[in-house]
């Protein structure tokens, strides 16, 4: 394989995994406040795929702002989600808001099937965003180069707001002790909606940027995009934001890589994540990066 053909791998992989982190940092935002894995986060994110799917197509949207109504739209359907399957939960066991994420999963999924039909559709596509741009030899999409900035910018502006704001300093409490937090005056529930608020609106930002590079919505699009995002966030270690962006990014790479120096195992790439993930349970159990108390969140 020569250098350019490398790179052109690398800048794809780059660029997925940048898509990954952006769901996985829903997961990880969740877990590291409520210690629950939110399955159904793979399902908003689909949603949100139709939403600007049909923003844009049914309803002749310019794209941005077809992306503004998909992110508005998604963050509530996010709290309602939250408000609806997960609050009435809060005291009970961890099996049974397990099942009720599980149970939402379906839903949506059931949900779109019967509403839009099973049968996928193509996603619109912008000529700017597919252009390429020769850079040594390697042709890159401009679309390759935006999502890494993307997720960049936004996993610095989340560092800054868990680390310096009051939001984040309560999202910090409730994750170091929730009864403690509750004790102390925050209010919990806000906390906690605001966290879901957040995921969400990182869900509708990776579901419109993955319309656009893999240009086709169906109702179980979101399943396995959520399963190796889930697993992303395992890697770096679950509860912790830059430990899901560098899950994202590793499984990302390794994906396109390994498939690029192995062609013979190109029908094998999603079995790739399941791969890591068991060898990180064996060798890391808590990610790479550790799963951090909230105070390191």
């Amino acid at each position: 394989m020569g250098l350019q053909t490398f790179m052109q791998h690398l800048a794809n992989g780059i660029s997925l995994g940048s898509l990954y982190a952006l769901i996985a940092i829903g997961y990880t935002m969740v877990y590291g406040i409520l210690r629950l894995i939110n399955f159904a986060h793979g399902d908003i994110f689909m949603m949100a795929a139709y939403l600007a799917f049909f923003g844009m197509t049914i309803f002749s949207m310019p794209w941005y702002v077809a992306f503004i109504m998909v992110i508005v739209v998604t963050v509530i359907l996010g709290i309602l989600i939250e408000k609806a399957a997960y609050r009435p939960l809060r005291d009970a066991p961890t099996s049974s808001v397990l099942i009720s994420a599980i149970g939402v999963s379906f839903l949506l999924e059931n949900l779109a099937t019967f509403l839009f039909s099973g049968k996928p559709r193509a996603f619109p596509t912008f000529e700017t965003m597919t252009y390429s741009l020769d850079m040594q030899g390697v042709s890159v999409q401009v679309l390759t180069i935006i999502v890494p900035i993307v997720t960049l910018i936004i996993l610095f502006i989340l560092l800054f707001v868990i680390n310096r704001t009051k939001l984040g300093m309560a999202m910090r409490a409730v994750s170091k002790d929730y009864e403690i937090a509750k004790v102390m005056g925050i209010k919990i529930n806000n906390i906690i909606a605001y966290t879901f608020a957040i995921g969400s609106a990182l869900a509708a930002i990776g579901a419109f940027l993955w319309g656009m590079k893999y240009p086709q919505v169906s109702p179980l699009m979101g399943v396995m995009p959520g399963l190796k995002c889930f697993i992303a966030a395992v890697i770096g270690g679950i509860g912790n934001i830059k430990g899901a962006v560098l899950g994202g990014f590793i499984l990302g790479l390794a994906e396109v890589l390994l498939v690029a120096f192995f062609g013979q195992l190109t029908g094998y790439r999603d079995a790739i994540a399941f791969i890591l993930l068991i060898i990180i349970l064996l060798v890391r159990p808590t990610g790479l990066l550790g799963e951090k108390t909230a105070e390191k969140v």
